[in-house]
């Protein structure tokens, strides 16, 4: 589990790609202190497992499900990347419970400077949308932020310059792709609302023409 409060952005040195699957060594420092092999690091909100250490950083898979999901794919050799690594039981909830299940891709259709602040775009399909909710949790690329605004096509969120500072936020672009997890609380409530609903339609199958048939 991570809170998406990112620790160091990352390069990545390069990619080696398979058919349907690619391997990336990643440069890093701070995150590198006490990482081992079969760790978990969310690499821009992806959770990927360390399978080597190098000189320089570490190495990880990546599956065809995950560059199916995410945003991983556009990203060339050379690309600066979020890097946070799992939470320990006794480290601090500075953000939000970010899984690094990835749930899709954003696109970014507007970057608006407000003040100190820099205001984010991001347009999105039905199934992202759904679970965005203003002032809701999101994690962009791996950064826990609040939503400041909804639409029916897109949302936006208000970034600090320490964010903007401390990620690769700050270089994205108009039309660049971002990885978008949805708050895991809001999808689990549904799914037992969902399945509450379906339980009261099988508890209540009772009609009219069998209480008649039956006497009553």
């Amino acid at each position: 589990m991570f809170t998406g409060i990112i620790e160091e952005k990352g390069k990545i040195e390069s990619i080696k790609s398979g058919r349907d699957s690619a391997v990336l060594t990643i440069s890093a420092d701070k995150i590198m202190d006490d990482v081992k092999t079969g760790d978990s690091i969310a690499v821009n909100g992806v959770c990927l497992t360390v399978i080597s250490i190098t000189a320089k950083g570490f190495m990880a898979d990546v599956m065809h499900e995950t560059l199916d999901r995410s945003a991983l794919s556009h990203l060339p050799a050379g690309s600066y990347v979020n890097l946070e690594r799992a939470m320990p039981a006794c480290g601090r909830f500075g953000g939000h419970i970010v899984a690094g299940h990835v749930d899709g891709v954003g696109t970014i259709v507007n970057i608006k400077r407000d003040d100190n602040a820099v205001w984010y775009t991001i347009q999105a399909g039905d199934n992202i949308l759904r679970y965005i909710v203003e002032k809701g949790s999101v994690a962009i690329d791996g950064i826990s932020l609040t939503v400041a605004r909804v639409s029916s096509r897109d949302f936006s969120v208000s970034v600090i310059p320490h964010t903007l500072k401390e990620t690769v936020l700050n270089e994205k672009r108009n039309g660049d792709k971002v990885n978008i997890e949805n708050d895991v609380i809001g999808k689990y409530v549904e799914k037992l609302i969902v399945n509450a609903d379906k339980n009261e339609e099988k508890e209540s199958s009772i009609t009219m023409d069998m209480l008649y048939k039956y006497g009553f």
